[in-house]
């Protein structure tokens, strides 16, 4: 007795219209992000003078990193260039990701942005954004 493996010729679509609704996908929403062949990840710290970035970009040359901040959003870009053409030759197995990479964030009004801060070291983009006073709203009151 033989076994057939069946194959739902539904499981294609459903695995896209996922993909589609992926928050993860839709964040990426302007052309940078639509050209982008991969999304380091990030892990996001907060205490009582900073938020801290830490982003894994092994292989990034820092010259090829973009940052930028404009109206509360932080954007991180850049490039992870792949192995040249005599040394893919040899390549029988390739996992690593090239290409270039964007990563966006909206900042809180205490962010300021004229202090960030931005090191790679060890394959770790490290971005400190300091926090500023926040002015306090009150109450005005109106005359008669």
């Amino acid at each position: 007795m033989s076994l057939t493996r069946y194959n739902n010729p539904w499981n294609l679509l459903n695995s896209l219209q996922r993909e589609l609704h992926n928050p993860e996908y839709n964040r990426l929403s302007d052309d940078d992000a639509a050209t982008a062949n991969w999304t380091p990840s990030v892990d996001i710290s907060e205490d009582d003078k900073a938020f801290t970035l830490l982003a894994d970009i092994p292989g990034v040359n820092p010259d090829n990193i973009d940052i930028s901040m404009d109206k509360g959003i932080l954007t991180i870009k850049g490039e992870r260039q792949s192995v040249s053409t005599e040394e893919s030759e040899n390549l029988k197995r390739v996992e690593r990701q090239s290409g270039q990479f964007y990563r966006r964030f909206t900042l809180p009004d205490s962010a300021d942005a004229e202090k960030i801060e931005a090191k790679s070291e060890f394959g770790v983009l490290t971005i400190v954004i300091p926090k500023q006073e926040v002015a306090v709203s009150r109450r005005i009151e109106v005359k008669h």
